[in-house]
Parts: C-alpha cells; structure tokens; sequence
C-alpha cells in the first residue's frame, strides 16, 4: 500500500494520539503498521479493536530505558491476553495483576512468576490460592485483615514476599473516580490515621510473610511527574520511620501507574524519561536525607504501554439531526468502551475508507445500546456527507475498553486483531451469538 507521510495528515501528526506508524493513505483511508484500516474493518468486522505490535514493542522498551535499574510490570488490567503476555516478557517486563483470571495467561504462556505482583483490594480465596501455587513474586496486601488470611494459606518452609500498599494522602488524576492516592476511598492503608502501620507492624509477626516494602498508586491519568515525586518523598520519610521504630530497612518502593496519555491532540503526556527522571533524582536525594539505601524501584505502566498502540473501528449505523445537532450512530458503544459513560473521557474520531470534499461539521458519536448516556464522542469534527456504512476509527483505544468491555444488550464483545510489518494476525476472536447461549444453562 502506497501511504502518504505523516507530515501530511494534519491531526495525525501527534504520535501519542495515533501509533507512530499511522499514515494517511489513498482513497482517505489510514494506513497502521502498513495494513488499511479500512481494509481491516471489512476482514474482521466491526466494531473491532486493533493493534500496532511494533508500538506495544516500543512503548515497552521505552519504560525499559527511562528506568533501566527498575523493574518494569505492566498493568494486566489496561488490556491482557496470551499474546501481550508474550510481548511483555520478550520486552522484559514483568505483570501485575488483580486476580487469578488474570494469573492464568501469564501462567500458560511461562512468564516467571516472581516477575508478577498480585494486588487487588478484595482478593479472593482463589486468587490467594492461585497466586501461592503458582509463586507469584510479591503480593500487595490492602488490608488490615488479609493479612492473616494470606499467611494462613502460605505452606511449607517457604515465605511470600509480600508490600503493604499505603495511601500517602496525595489528589492526583483526571477524574475523581481514578483518584486512588488519598485518603477516604476504596485502596490502600492511611499513613494519616495509622492504619498502614498497624498492618505493617502485623506483617512483621507473621514468620511466613516477608515484608519487603511499600506499594502506593495515586491514580490515573496523571498528567505530570510532581505527584510522583512528592509520594516518593512521603513514602521515603515513612520509611525511615519503620527502620527506627522496627529495625527494619525495607528493599523495595513499588510507585504503582497512571501514566498519563493523549487522547486529544495537545493532550499533556510525559515521555517514560520525563517521570522517570524526576522519580529517580528524588528517590535519591530523599534516602540521602534520611540515611537510607535507595530500595529498588518498580513502576506499573499498563495505559501508557497499550493505550496509544491501539484504535477502535466502528461502521455508522445512523444519522439523525435533532434540536440542531448531528447525532453518528455506530454498531459498538458502551458495551464494548464504557469510560465516557464513566467518567466523561473524550477521544478523537476519523472517518476512513472515503474521501470527499465535503466541509466538516461538529457532530456527536453514539452507540447502539438503549442508554441515554451511551454517547463515545462529543462535539468532534465529522465529514459533512457521513452516512451509513461509513467506517469511523478511534485512536488511543487500547487500555480499559476491550478489558472492562460487558455483555450489555448481548451484542458480544469485539475482536483484537494485530499489525506489524504489513500483515495482521487475531488475537481475540469475537464473541458470538453461540457462545452467549452456551452460557445460558436455565432451560
């Protein structure tokens, strides 16, 4: 396929909002690792989710390099199977994960299990039991009375390295509800009100738990490195507190995720090298300050590893114009991306597969499911002749749609198919009609 520059396709030219390779080609099409996406909504269907492996590969190594004495896991829950189980470990990078479901690809694909962490603020008998058999690396316990549950599995001569993750009281996010650094919400251990020291302290009686340090996550979609580093400066000073009152010098300091990622053009987003650097230089001067060894540091990028690799693609069902506004209904919806539903996100959205002169008009993007709120897109910037069979792509749609799609209206959950050199591969199949009757066992 013959593609033209980047240069030349206007909001294309923002490689964190489209994967580096997004090229604008004949017939108005885009072109992705060069295979037409257009071309891939008519092999696989729609709605589809795809793919650019070389990003993925990329965005990996990014993180690799900004912390090169780190250990970097990705975040299973932005988007995991088989195959990016593969690409992690290949790319170096170890998983975290939040329950046994996902353990089992990483378990059936041979990722050594002491590069996985388990945390998860409810964790099941079986995803403790499943993260002890398989030997999970560390497990992050988020509360007071996990602890004696998860010692009371532990068997045998063996202990389980374990973090307590703590909330260093720090606002960091886009949006209240992926605010999970300060105090008053679901996750984590205050260090305000003493309850992450009380459990630490539990920990430290328990021979078969082996505390080897402390996890935090502020949140998501955070959008600069000065969170970061004040939580290193928090966590460090309570470190130092730990080592006078209990003798104890812990190794570890695990910073969580959130990296922000654009998915507007000119949206803020950090390079790895931009969080990595300021982490780093004041992990350093704060363990000189208080007479501590620098612990080993990991960070969990998930969103800003798979987020920019991958685009939506939808067919427009309808278009209805009512009380002055243009309404572009598609075959997906909330079903398959709920976080506008859930907390206003916004994305950029191109008409592929047809070129024409018409002027652009502001116009909003639904979905098919019988919600009001079911709307993917708002006030973007739609061809004025959109009709029905046209194909809409959606960049930045790799992480947290795919993974937290549902079965609402029992439409079947999309395919994830992957580029790379010209060529495209499935990943995940699509849900089908047989396979949700295959559930229904009732009769």
């Amino acid at each position: 396929m013959t593609a033209e520059p980047l240069l030349l396709v206007g909001e294309l030219n923002t490689p964190t909002v489209w994967p580096a390779s997004a090229a604008l080609a004949p017939g108005g099409d885009i072109a992705v690792a060069r295979v037409s996406l257009a071309e891939l909504a008519e092999r696989y269907g729609t709605p589809a989710y795809v793919l650019d492996e070389d990003e993925v590969r990329a965005r990996a190594r990014a993180w690799r390099r900004a912390l090169p004495d780190a250990e970097i896991v990705y975040a299973a829950k932005a988007f995991l199977c088989r195959a990016i189980v593969d690409w992690m470990e290949q790319e170096g990078l170890g998983l975290d994960v939040c329950s046994a479901g996902e353990l089992e690809p990483a378990a059936t694909r041979g990722l050594p299990p002491e590069r996985i962490v388990l945390h998860g603020n409810a964790k099941s008998p079986q995803d403790l039991r499943t993260a002890l058999r398989l030997g999970v690396g560390r497990v992050v316990i988020d509360s007071a009375c996990e602890t004696a549950r998860l010692a009371a599995q532990v068997q045998g001569p063996d202990t389980q390295q374990v973090m307590v993750r703590v909330l260093p009281g720090i606002e960091a996010g886009a949006h209240p509800k992926i605010r999970t650094g300060a105090d008053g919400q679901k996750f984590g251990l205050s260090l305000a009100d003493g309850s992450a020291e009380d459990t630490i302290a539990r920990v430290l009686g328990r021979p078969r738990l082996e505390l080897v340090g402390l996890h935090c996550h502020l949140g998501s979609q955070i959008t600069e490195p000065g969170p970061y580093a004040e939580a290193v400066r928090r966590l460090v000073a309570f470190l130092a507190g730990l080592r006078d009152r209990y003798g104890v010098t812990l190794p570890e300091l695990d910073l969580g995720g959130g990296f922000a990622v654009a998915y507007l053009p000119g949206d803020p987003a950090p390079t790895p090298t931009e969080y990595g650097r300021l982490i780093t230089g004041t992990l350093a001067s704060a363990c000189a300050e208080h007479g501590l060894p620098v612990p080993r540091l990991t960070v969990e990028p998930g969103r800003s590893v798979i987020a920019p690799a991958g685009i939506a693609l939808y067919r427009v069902l309808a278009v209805k114009r009512s009380a002055g506004r243009v309404f572009v209904a598609v075959d997906g919806g909330m079903s398959d991306n709920p976080r506008p539903a859930l907390y206003g996100a916004r994305y950029t959205v191109r008409r592929v597969g047809r070129a024409s002169d018409a002027p652009m008009r502001a116009a909003t993007v639904v979905g098919r499911h019988c919600e009001a709120g079911d709307v993917l897109a708002e006030s973007v910037e739609l061809p004025e002749d959109i009709r029905p069979g046209d194909v809409l792509a959606v960049p930045a749609a790799g992480a947290y749609q795919v993974s937290m799609a549902s079965g609402y209206n029992m439409t079947g959950r999309p395919p994830v198919v992957a580029v790379s050199g010209g060529r495209s591969r499935l990943l995940v199949r699509r849900e089908s009609f047989e396979d949700l009757r295959a559930r229904d066992v009732g009769l």
